[in-house]
């Protein structure tokens, strides 16, 4: 099967980086976002722009959906006008948002009554992996489907994983995040550490960023960190999301998480203190 015609609905961060990676491998990417002129440098280098999600989809044969929250891949697939009212048997579906597992169930589910296949596909990698397209997707849905898709992953990932059925790639996207939270923890204490030991912190991490420490956050995010820039890679109010679904998730398998816990308690504290709109670094300053 060659896929030549593409739908993107949701084009932020990592969206934006994504949709420049498949127009650049001369795929045909119809997009809606939001706030169009947040698009602008997309319609610019080739995108066709549609005013509606039902619009963009409508010729598509590949719908890529990478949206904030899980109420607004419900509302996509399932509201007026979204991809279920008014898209077409033959579709393929994939989610990229990092959504709960039962929705992703759910659209699987609805999906194959109307003869489209769905992929629950989220990501890891932060803005810098969707701009230099090393993402790592995970995937859940039926194999085949995946195996006709991976071509098309392999434009903007890196390690492209077949995880099981439709929810697994959700689930596996709750074990990175758990993996992250705790490990977010330990890079900010660790910095702290060496500043109050008197040690230069950009020459600590020299050390142990390439040695049994190291981690994709110590290496991308800890000099950020140092340098007081608490862009967004991946917003707290998004990590929040994820630790909660995590939580939920966890509660349902009767499975204590004191470390993840931890970190949702002090991400809420930031995001009470109004750092929602910051990038995970910011934890930073709760030190």
């Amino acid at each position: 099967m060659e896929i030549k015609k593409i739908a993107f609905i949701g084009t932020g961060v990592m969206g934006a980086s994504v949709v420049k990676h498949l127009l650049d491998s001369n795929y045909e990417v119809a997009i809606y976002t939001r706030t169009k002129e947040r698009a602008r440098p997309l319609i610019e280098a080739g995108a066709a722009w549609e005013d509606t999600v039902a619009e963009a989809v409508k010729d598509a044969e590949l719908i890529f959906t990478m949206v904030g929250y899980p109420v607004d891949v419900e509302e996509i697939y399932f509201g007026d006008g979204g991809i279920f009212s008014t898209g077409k048997a033959g579709q393929i579906l994939i989610d990229m948002t990092t959504s709960s597992p039962a929705l992703a169930i759910r659209i699987a589910k609805a999906g194959a009554t109307l003869q489209m296949a769905a992929i629950d596909a989220p990501v890891s990698g932060g803005d810098i992996g969707a701009k230099n397209g090393t993402l790592s997707i995970m995937c859940g849905g039926e194999e085949e489907v995946f195996n006709a898709i991976t071509p098309v992953l392999s434009v903007f990932g890196k390690q492209i994983v077949y995880q099981g059925l439709a929810g697994s790639g959700q689930h596996a996207k709750m074990c990175n995040q758990i993996a992250i939270a705790t490990n977010m923890i330990g890079v900010c204490e660790a910095l702290v550490y060496a500043e109050k030991a008197g040690l230069d912190p950009e020459t600590v991490l020299k050390s142990i960023s390439t040695g049994a420490a190291g981690s994709w956050s110590l290496s991308n995010l800890a000099p950020r960190m140092l340098e007081g820039d608490f862009e967004p890679g991946f917003y707290v109010k998004h990590f929040l999301k994820d630790i909660n679904i995590a939580l939920t998730e966890a509660e349902a398998m009767q499975l204590s998480l004191p470390g993840l816990s931890l970190a949702h308690e002090m991400y809420e504290k930031l995001v009470e203190k109004g750092f929602g709109e910051k990038g995970t670094q910011v934890l930073y300053k709760s030190y």
